[in-house]
């Protein structure tokens, strides 16, 4: 049996351990014959995978009772798996959830980082630049780089830091933005072990 997070860009695949992605544009999830349990972000893609017997949406088994009507069911299956703890998944989007007690106390979603520095690019050529996770965010920027990365990066940190929680790490660029978050806890497999835990509780309706 596969596991498959369904985002914006990607198929992202787990088996026996390993991992792989497939382009959302690209890929033909039919193309897959054994059992694949899935969530799914992308409502185009969910209308296709929708019509596959052999991909079986996950989002049918989870309780939402904690969470609002809207939220991202990959943000609902990583909140599962936080006893205390603020969660940033660093995707396409950023987002970041907080959990208390085991139960969702709220979040907030944000540019990914890429996404973001198109935007600054979309500006103006004069502000094409990467991110530098190396940036100083203790003082202000004296160079083109480095103050839309403060702006970017100080802002991020800033709020995660002041709940004072322990920090989770998932997503494509969690290593990239551990560096402003040296203490965080990096796991990039957190989706997957979340829906295990869920399909574990309903492996007889599932399976």
């Amino acid at each position: 049996m596969f596991l498959c997070d369904v985002g914006n860009t990607s198929y992202h695949f787990y088996k026996d351990g390993e991992t792989f992605k497939e382009s959302v544009a690209l890929f033909d999830p039919s193309s897959i014959k054994e059992e694949v349990v899935y969530i799914c972000v992308n409502p185009q893609v969910l209308t296709l995978l929708n019509k596959l017997q052999n991909w079986k949406n996950l989002d049918r088994y989870i309780d939402r009772t904690n969470y609002y009507e809207t939220m991202g069911v990959d943000r609902i299956v990583v909140s599962e798996m936080i006893q205390d703890g603020i969660i940033i998944d660093a995707g396409t989007a950023l987002t970041v959830d907080v959990v208390k007690n085991g139960i969702f106390d709220g979040g907030f979603i944000y540019p990914g980082l890429y996404a973001m520095q198109k935007a600054y690019k979309d500006i103006s050529s004069h502000l094409d630049y990467s991110f530098n996770f190396e940036c100083d965010l203790d003082i202000m920027p004296k160079n083109s780089q480095d103050a839309i990365s403060y702006g970017y990066l100080k802002t991020l940190q800033s709020e995660i830091i002041r709940h004072d929680m322990a920090i989770y790490l998932t997503g494509g660029d969690a290593k990239k933005f551990a560096k402003i978050f040296p203490d965080a806890i990096v796991d990039e497999m957190l989706v997957f072990k979340g829906m295990k835990k869920i399909i574990n509780v309903h492996k007889e309706l599932i399976c």
